[in-house]
């Protein structure tokens, strides 16, 4: 076998490779051969068909396979040989095939690229610094009651934060089709909590102030970015008639609503207790994650190299799945490809680079997961769910999550190596701030240039 490579891209390798004619052709012989032990054919006993036969009838086929075969093996010892580590398969091209020749084929491969790590010292961390105060915790309790607030009816005006039951028609109000009702703007006895935000601009605030039984004609325009194409800008009017007006009642602090949150003892001390480890857990968690996206911008931002695309195209496909199945389309059958790649390219390469980084530090930094750090996740985890118990050896018992736990733990032991030389501040925030998502990069530089 004989191999040549050329470089064509920083990442990209093409091997010629050629294995000898002799060697297809014996191997060729060698499946026809037996093959005729069991070839049955009409006029003739089993296992007597002349050779010359079988190779008339079953030659081309054995051919393919052979060379099927011979080209695996050869791409395989050929990548071997020249110390090439491939990030995908190969796309092959046969470039000579003749009997009694040589056979020859490309193939072009990208392989992963060589990274060089640099110093961890430039890389620039600040960690918010919070508690949980008990006015937090008041906040929180208001806001697990407002998610459990029911509503009754009321005589009197809706006010801002009352529901009305009302039926709706929306139609254009100028143009060709004044007059004419638009698709989706139609609907019978629905539900609109006032201030909520749920409808166009100017929808809710129009009926502030309607009482049941009244009828009230809204004249709106849709706003310029609207999802629908034939909305968007476009000036309608909705005739809305309202059946009821309805008052929230917020949930009372009573033993059937801490049940609701598995505190079944000890009453509303037992519960704040309860939703105080639940925040100081989310409070961890959070500040946790944005120490590790600030580790991990850092060093994107410090080493630059090119990703292997056949990398970043298995990573858009499973971008693809998540999203569909975040909004429920698998069950509808939608097919994932038909999601544009573009959508999700740029944070595919990103994430593509961010594990061959990590990678790479585990290997050269000799970063080994740390069992008990792994049992204490596990244990936090669980820690959130009535049977804890049960949970850990759930975990513990399933193979593919408990990897999933320890690749977490692995990333955070790589960023606790570079933390160890990076420049940490800490900055003191509320609990509000500290639990908020860090806005993107491209969001938090334009809020500043408008700042400025």
């Amino acid at each position: 076998m004989q191999v040549s490579v050329e470089t064509t891209s920083s990442l990209e390798r093409r091997l010629t490779i050629s294995i000898p004619a002799d060697q297809i052709e014996g191997e060729i012989a060698k499946r026809l051969q037996n093959m005729s032990r069991n070839v049955r054919l009409d006029g003739f006993r089993p296992g007597k068909v002349p050779m010359k036969v079988v190779k008339r009838r079953y030659g081309a086929g054995a051919r393919q396979e052979v060379l099927g075969e011979q080209m695996q093996q050869a791409f395989i010892e050929a990548v071997t040989q020249e110390k090439l580590n491939p990030a995908g398969a190969p796309r092959v091209e046969p470039k000579t095939d003749e009997d009694g020749k040589d056979f020859e084929f490309i193939a072009i491969i990208e392989i992963y690229p060589e990274i060089e790590l640099n110093d961890f010292s430039g890389v620039e961390v600040e960690r918010p610094v919070a508690e949980v105060k008990d006015e937090d915790i008041n906040e929180m309790i208001d806001t697990l009651r407002q998610q459990s607030k029911t509503f009754e009816d009321v005589e009197r005006a809706a006010e801002n934060g009352d529901q009305i039951v009302f039926d709706y028609v929306g139609s254009f109000a100028s143009g060709e089709k004044a007059g004419e009702e638009f698709e989706g703007g139609k609907a019978e006895n629905s539900t609109l909590e006032l201030g909520s935000g749920r409808m166009i601009p100017g929808f809710e605030d129009g009926l502030v102030g309607v009482s049941a039984g009244e009828e009230k004609t809204l004249e709106l325009t849709f706003p310029e970015d609207y999802q629908a194409e034939e909305l968007k800008g476009q000036a309608v009017e909705f005739a809305c008639k309202v059946h009821k007006v309805q008052a929230a009642s917020l949930a009372e602090l009573n033993d059937e609503f801490f049940e609701r949150f598995g505190v079944t003892e000890g009453g509303e001390d037992a519960f704040r207790v309860e939703v105080r480890k639940n925040m100081e857990r989310e409070l961890r968690q959070a500040v946790k994650t944005k120490v590790k996206n600030q580790v991990m911008d850092g060093i994107l931002t410090g080493h630059e190299f090119a990703v292997p695309s056949p990398l970043v195209a298995q990573e858009i496909d499973r971008m693809r799945e998540q999203a569909v199945q975040q909004f429920g389309g698998a069950q509808g059958g939608f097919d994932p490809k038909q999601l544009p790649a573009e959508l999700f390219q740029k944070d595919a390469e990103k994430r593509v680079a961010l594990g061959l980084l990590v990678g790479e530090i585990v290997k050269q930094k000799e970063v080994k997961v740390d069992d008990d750090r792994v049992r204490a996740m596990v244990e936090e985890m669980a820690s959130a769910y009535q049977e804890p118990q049960q949970v850990i050896d759930w975990y513990y018992s399933n193979d593919e999550q408990l990897s999933q736990i320890k690749y977490v733990v692995l990333e955070e032991q790589v960023v606790d190596t570079i933390l160890d030389a990076a420049k940490v501040s800490e900055t003191e925030c509320s609990y509000q701030d500290a639990i908020k998502p860090a806005a993107p990069a491209e969001e938090a530089a334009a809020e500043e240039a408008a700042a400025e």
